[in-house]
């Protein structure tokens, strides 16, 4: 028995978890795929289990599983991956596995016949089973939709795990009730062999999120002044971090307890209004609004399926849970609490990182033209302080109504100026998407002044030595210095239309002042650039010399080379298809355009040969003319000779020849001629 035990135990544990592609079954296989079997125990049930683990105690579970994308890359935290269309395939690669887990919060309809399935199998041939095998249903709280509390005068009593027989489900979820009894059920006839489980999970948040995403992604992307709830928003919501469900289903694996019912859920009892208001708060304006569910469904934000789960009112108390295993909280006290956190999640997994760049460079060059661009490129918000300025400027004139002097708008000190593109870069907008500040600061000082973290004027401690003295909130990743010649700027500006020019206050004395004070500013050791580089943020060079490219557009080009790919959602359907519909539009055009060029070009073609073969014709009639021409001229001397003293012998000879009556005319014409020519000469 001993060597079967020491056989058992050095075999490394494997997980089997359905659609490991999916958010809440990838998030937990990717975790489980990173613990040790029986690392979860306490201090003495480890050392009573030590023996039985010594072998594999650094060996981390494998897991494989079913994936919904067969298509796809294989991911790193699986050891296997296959569909789960064949059932004879499936069952044996249950057989394979020591765990298994059916994970059916997500998609509940399309997998509960083949979670019933699989325990049924499992079951039926359980002696068959190579090894004692863990079955873990994981389930929605569909199935406790209509429970109410246990005390009729008491409706905020939390329900617990001993309420499991007076759960009422929801109208949709009766089948899934009958599912988790059978499963329970199943589990108690051969305990040794196959030992059964229910977690019912709270909503699951976390890592990048999944049924609070689009609350999420309207707060971030900003498209929206107020972030809906939908329903009442005062039901109470019950909620876990994925991290911590994933916990739970490794306590059980490890610990194998007597329970076999369990609550999945943190101690947080938030409502939906809470929830929402944290993540409009967090990433968002902070506003919100009530909406009817049928604004949900009617603006398509969510599924019927998902609309059911976040209305649903219930204040459970994982009792069993928090008495019986041994779960490592991340985020027990909840969604809001932990909110921070949360956020970080999202915009980590999601790859949703804020882009924050300077352009610097000489006036003229350039730089408020390649900000709009790169703004545009990678969707983020163009500061341009002059208009930042402008616009407190025309506020502040508007608001001292007593002021006669409208020739003289009022001047900004130095803080005032400051402040106000400090308050633009900590906005929301441009913390969750990112920036580029066009052509400011314009000095050393100015830079080391505007940047610098004032944690004693904020009531914190001053930094540590070594430490950054800049605040990371607004400092730039990306420092591109553009720059040209004195004699290519003054080239551009004289070029630009005079009403453009002064549009943009390139006036010629002023634009020639505003040069030379740029060059004198940046020929000191303590130039801007040189701040920038103190703080180990290396400026990148680019030199501008091509005066056709007026746009800039190599400038663009070279800059999203070196920043590289966009880190945010990319376009939204609407925008894509918006895209591809003008891309459509663009070909059709250039293919319109390149089909009317060819015409032209045969047109163009088809008349230059036709004068071509008119002259041609022209020309060999021409030719043939002048021939017949010269050769009636060459025959006019030898017809006269052939008339004056051939023919009248040829006619003299024929008639001869026609009264001698001649046997062959043809040789007596011959022998007449021949004996006239001897007589002539």
């Amino acid at each position: 028995m001993a060597d079967n035990k020491g056989a058992v135990a050095a075999r490394t544990k494997r997980i089997f978890i359905n659609n490991v592609d999916s958010y809440s079954s990838k998030n937990i296989a990717k975790i489980l795929s990173t613990c040790v079997p029986g690392e979860s125990l306490g201090e003495n049930e480890e050392e009573e289990d030590a023996q039985d683990r010594n072998s594999t105690s650094q060996r981390t579970f494998q897991i494989v599983g079913t994936v919904a994308n067969t298509g796809g890359e294989k991911q790193s935290f699986t050891v296997e991956e296959y569909s789960s269309d064949n059932r004879d395939e499936l069952y044996q690669r249950l057989l394979d596995c020591d765990v298994i887990v059916y994970n059916i919060t997500e998609d509940t309809n399309e997998l509960l016949d083949e979670a019933a399935w699989a325990i049924t199998t499992l079951h039926t041939y359980i002696e068959h089973l190579g090894v004692p095998k863990i079955f873990i249903l994981l389930a929605p709280l569909m199935t406790w939709a209509l429970t109410k509390s246990s005390d009729p005068d008491d409706p905020d009593i939390a329900l617990t795990e001993d309420d499991f027989r007076r759960r009422r489900p929801h109208p949709n979820y009766k089948e899934l009730s009958a599912v988790e009894k059978n499963v329970l059920k199943l589990g108690r006839t051969k305990k040794s062999r196959l030992s059964t489980y229910v977690v019912t999970s709270a909503l699951q948040y976390g890592m990048g999120e999944d049924i609070f995403h689009p609350f999420f992604k309207m707060a971030w992307l900003g498209q929206v002044e107020k972030i809906p709830i939908y329903g009442s928003g005062t039901n109470s919501v019950p909620t876990i971090h994925i991290s911590d469900l994933a916990g739970v289903i490794q306590n059980i694996i490890d610990h194998k307890p007597k329970e076999h019912f369990f609550f999945a859920v943190d101690d947080s009892n938030n409502t939906l209004e809470e929830i929402i208001r944290a993540i409009s708060l967090g990433l968002g304006t902070g506003n919100t609004e009530v909406l009817s569910k049928e604004a949900a469904l009617q603006a398509k934000v969510l599924t019927q399926q998902e609309l059911d789960h976040l209305t649903i009112n219930l204040r459970i108390d994982g009792f069993s849970v928090k008495n019986t295993l041994n779960v490592q909280w991340v985020c027990e006290t909840g969604f809001v609490e932990n909110l921070g956190r949360v956020i970080a999640e999202y915009k980590h997994t999601r790859q949703l990182l804020p882009i924050k760049i300077c352009l610097l460079g000489p006036p003229a060059v350039g730089k408020s033209s390649v900000a709009e661009k790169i703004s545009k490129v990678y969707k983020i918000h163009h500061i341009n302080v002059k208009a930042i300025f402008d616009e407190k400027i025309k506020s502040l004139c508007a608001e001292d109504e007593n002021d006669t002097d409208t020739t003289k708008p009022p001047e900004l000190d130095e803080q005032t100026r400051h402040g106000l593109v400090k308050e633009r870069l900590n906005s929301m907008p441009c913390r969750n998407h990112g920036l580029v500040l066009d052509g400011f600061p314009d000095t050393y000082t100015e830079a080391k002044d505007f940047f610098y973290y004032d944690d004693f004027a904020m009531g914190l401690e001053e930094p540590r030595p070594g430490q950054n003295s800049f605040d990371p909130n607004i400092m730039p990743e990306y420092i591109f210095s553009l720059d040209a010649t004195d004699e290519f700027l003054k080239e551009r500006v004289l070029k630009l239309p005079e009403s453009d020019a002064v549009k943009m206050g390139y006036t010629q004395e002023k634009f020639l002042a505003n040069l030379t004070a740029f060059r004198e500013a940046n020929v000191e050791d303590q130039t801007v650039l040189n701040y920038f580089d103190e703080q180990e943020i290396h400026p990148e060079h680019i030199e501008i010399n091509n005066a056709e490219d007026r746009d800039n557009l190599a400038v663009v080009e070279k800059i999203t080379t070196l920043i590289g790919a966009p880190k945010n959602y990319g376009l939204t359907p609407e925008e894509q298809k918006a895209a591809e519909l003008k891309a459509n539009l663009l070909r059709q055009e250039k293919l319109q355009q390149e089909a009317t060029e060819r015409e032209r070009v045969e047109a163009e073609q088809t008349a230059r040969l036709a004068i071509e073969l008119e002259k041609w014709t022209r020309h060999v009639t021409e030719v043939k003319k002048q021939e017949t021409e010269l050769l009636e001229a060459r025959s006019f001397p030898l017809r006269n000779y052939l008339m004056k003293y051939v023919m009248p012998t040829v006619s003299q000879g024929l008639l001869e020849s026609c009264r001698a009556k001649a046997d062959d005319p043809v040789d007596f014409l011959a022998e007449y001629l021949l004996r006239n020519s001897l007589e002539d000469d």
